[in-house]
């Protein structure tokens, strides 16, 4: 999809489809969408005098009927309730807009700059939120299907009167479209399947992103992951035939004054090992590596609009599956830090690999450490699969990533990190445990992480929002490719 900002009237505006908005509550619309409702004698006015539009946000209706203006229909899409609007409202506002323009078969589509006028929010915080609410709303995976695709839409335009914001909406636009097409990326290689998406496959897609961007890359193979002392990465790899991949890409950015690691959990499928998923249970788990894609999506951003940090991606890539030489319950490996664990429970196998992970970013002297994850169904119970859980021991890190994910439409919600909670990870036979009870489930597994961390500033992301289970403004069911967006804001940030 080409974007680009467009000097003018909405009503002058050439497109298959021209996007407007409406607050809910509003009876007669005023501004760029009053205009079009004078052009149009009342066409927008008449569906809400009726009461079949009332400005929901996320609603859309469309006008058809579109004599008096140059697009061919509009869609009026509800802004929500006007003392609730920001930002994350204007995502997904475009995101509905643009998932109606595509059932439209629309090609090409103009909008209004949702929030620059009638809010007042910044020109270039509103035009990136359109830009990556209309890659987000308008994404489908369709990779793998051979018929009934919906065409694309190939141009996006941006319509403003104002010359004055012309800089600022184009700046926008292209932070925007980077963001967004790294999060689609990442969707596309989450929903992949794992007879595609193995960890063979990870490694190629590091090696691919290193050549175009110019990172180091290093990828370590079974007998080094073993050689290396990365004794869980290749204790829950044992039940595979295919082989696992230890992925290290590095980003240095001149003069940087800190050094951020982001680490993934690169499950390509995750069976559960000898303490065996349902049937129910186990579809699905190719999702399991959502961790490992926002990573590797986050680089492309990273990448692209080259923060002033220097990054480290970690991303630990195995499949836990049943085999000859698959791990029982009850087997003690020694970690990577030097640490043994009892593994007590074959299916919480996340924290074993990030455990190795995180213990070897902790030698590379970094500052900050972020590793996130698909690792505890608790934390969908607790928050739902709209939002994500943080747990971390940096009040200013915390801070940072929850403010990078609401700008991104991602949002997070800090867990306490309970001590008292760490002695049921006391292990008879070892160090430590893999896992306690079933109480504070999320708790206990980031608890279990951060014996590994030692004293670097660290944050942990339990992705409970990394799919979705039904369609939503900002994705369809599916990968969301949730964690890309904070990443990368947050680097910026720096």
């Amino acid at each position: 999809m080409e974007f680009n900002v467009i000097r003018g009237s909405l009503t002058d505006q050439p497109s298959d489809v021209l996007i407007v908005n409406l607050f809910e509550g509003v009876k007669s619309p005023g501004g760029g969408t009053g205009a079009v409702d004078m052009a149009l004698d009342g066409a927008i006015s008449g569906p809400i005098s009726d009461g079949e539009f009332e400005g929901k946000l996320g609603q859309t209706i469309v006008i058809r009927n579109c004599k008096g203006i140059s697009a061919s229909k509009v869609v009026l899409v509800g802004l929500g309730k006007a003392e609730n609007f920001g930002v994350a409202q204007v995502m997904r506002a475009a995101a509905a807009a643009a998932r109606a323009s595509r059932e439209l078969k629309a090609k090409t589509v103009a909008s209004i700059l949702h929030g620059a006028g009638i809010a007042g929010l910044p020109a270039f915080d509103c035009a990136k939120a359109v830009i990556q609410g209309t890659i987000l709303g308008a994404y489908e995976y369709t990779q793998l299907k051979t018929q009934d695709v919906k065409p694309q839409i190939e141009t996006f335009s941006i319509v403003e009167m104002a010359a004055k914001k012309i800089d600022e909406i184009e700046r926008g636009i292209s932070i925007g479209k980077t963001i967004g097409e790294a999060v689609a990326w990442a969707r596309d290689l989450i929903n992949g399947p794992s007879n595609y998406v193995d960890p063979p496959y990870l490694a190629q897609v590091a090696r691919d992103l290193a050549s175009e961007f110019g990172f180091e890359c290093r990828i370590k193979d079974r007998k080094e992951i073993e050689d290396s002392g990365m004794g869980l990465v290749a204790a829950v790899s044992r039940g595979s035939s295919v082989e696992p991949r230890f992925i290290e890409l590095k980003y240095g950015a001149p003069g940087a004054g800190k050094t951020v690691a982001i680490v993934g959990k690169g499950v390509t499928f995750d069976a559960g090992g000898y303490c065996l998923k349902s049937s129910e249970g186990m579809y699905g788990m190719k999702d399991d590596m959502s961790g490992a894609g926002s990573v590797l999506a986050a680089m492309r951003g990273v990448g692209a609009l080259k923060p002033n940090v220097n990054v480290l991606a970690l991303i630990p890539a195995v499949e836990n599956l049943i085999g000859e030489n698959a791990i029982h319950p009850g087997d003690v490996f020694k970690s990577y830090g030097g640490k043994t664990v009892e593994v007590n429970n074959t299916d919480a196998e996340g924290r074993l690999i990030l455990a190795d992970a995180v213990a070897y970013a902790k030698e590379h002297n970094v500052d900050e450490i972020i590793d996130l994850a698909t690792l505890t169904g608790a934390c969908v119970i607790a928050l739902g699969r709209g939002i994500s859980g943080i747990m971390c021991t940096s009040d200013k890190l915390a801070a940072g990533l929850i403010d990078a994910g609401k700008a991104n439409g991602e949002e997070l919600w800090r867990l306490p990190l309970f001590d008292d909670y760490k002695e049921v990870l006391k292990s008879d036979v070892a160090d430590l445990k893999n896992t306690g009870s079933r109480d504070g489930g999320a708790i206990n597994g980031a608890l279990f992480i951060r014996e590994f961390v030692g004293d670097i500033a660290w944050a942990h992301i339990d992705l409970s929002a990394a799919v979705a289970d039904k369609d939503f403004d900002l994705a369809r069911k599916g990968a969301t490719g949730v964690g890309t967006g904070t990443l990368i804001g947050y680097l910026m940030s720096l």
